[in-house]
């Protein structure tokens, strides 16, 4: 894994201020990819001058309407929660979020998903990434600064670099499947579901977050997401008697 293929995202920013201090924080841990999802304020004055001179990460900044397109080219897609969920997910701590960054290989692209200053990410969001990681901190005072959260997480990975022995990195094989590549399986998959009347489209419960969260956890390669969509093609086509 290379840094230069990490990415920050921050997805629907409220304050400069917090635009300004995270990239300062990741210029810190030599990580400079900034993408922002739908922000709600400029990145202006307050933005640069928090930043304190990691200007070129505001500079080279990216800005997309939704988090999909931010995370499409991505192998790796990590949330960051503070939130208690109502339907369990894929959680790793800080120290193991590093090393499952730099476990891939040079060839892979890695997110880092932080949500809004007031609620975070929606469950939604969070059904897009692979695991979530939270931060421990205080229980009876556990808001952490959306900026604070970017400096520890960068911290984590660039730390884990300097580990870099203690790290098995996978040697460059079958790709694996991208967000993009596994959002148009999911999308595949809930038609056929519909189309052989399993799912009830009106009524769906959490049928498709846990079928999100089961094939999330088998790291699917480009190959085996083809498979099965080669499997829900000849649902939808059956061959004539």
């Amino acid at each position: 894994m290379k840094l230069e293929n990490i990415s920050i995202i921050m997805v629907g920013t409220t304050h400069p201020g917090n635009i300004g201090a995270a990239a300062r924080a990741m210029n810190n841990m030599s990580i400079k990819n900034l993408v922002m999802v739908s922000p709600k304020c400029p990145v202006g004055e307050v933005a640069y001058a928090r930043a304190s001179g990691a200007h070129v990460i505001l500079d080279q900044r990216h800005t997309v309407e939704t988090l999909e397109e931010a995370i499409q080219d991505c192998e790796l897609v990590i949330g960051s929660t503070a939130r208690i969920r109502s339907l369990s997910w894929p959680e790793l701590s800080p120290t193991e979020m590093a090393k499952k960054t730099w476990s891939l290989n040079d060839e892979s692209h890695v997110a880092i998903v932080f949500g809004r200053e007031h609620s975070g990410l929606t469950n939604e969001e969070l059904q897009l990434c692979n695991y979530m990681v939270n931060i421990p901190t205080n229980p009876d005072f556990s808001s952490l600064n959306v900026a604070s959260a970017i400096q520890v997480l960068c911290y984590e990975v660039y730390k884990t670099l300097g580990e870099g022995k203690t790290v098995e990195i996978v040697a460059p094989g079958e790709p694996s499947a991208t967000s993009f590549d596994l959002e148009g399986y999911f999308e595949h998959l809930e038609r056929v579901l519909i189309g052989t009347g399993y799912l009830n489209a009106d009524n769906p419960r959490q049928l498709l977050q846990r079928l999100r969260r089961l094939y999330q956890r088998a790291n699917l390669s480009k190959n085996e997401v083809n498979i099965l969509r080669g499997i829900l093609s000849s649902v939808e086509k059956p061959k004539k008697h």
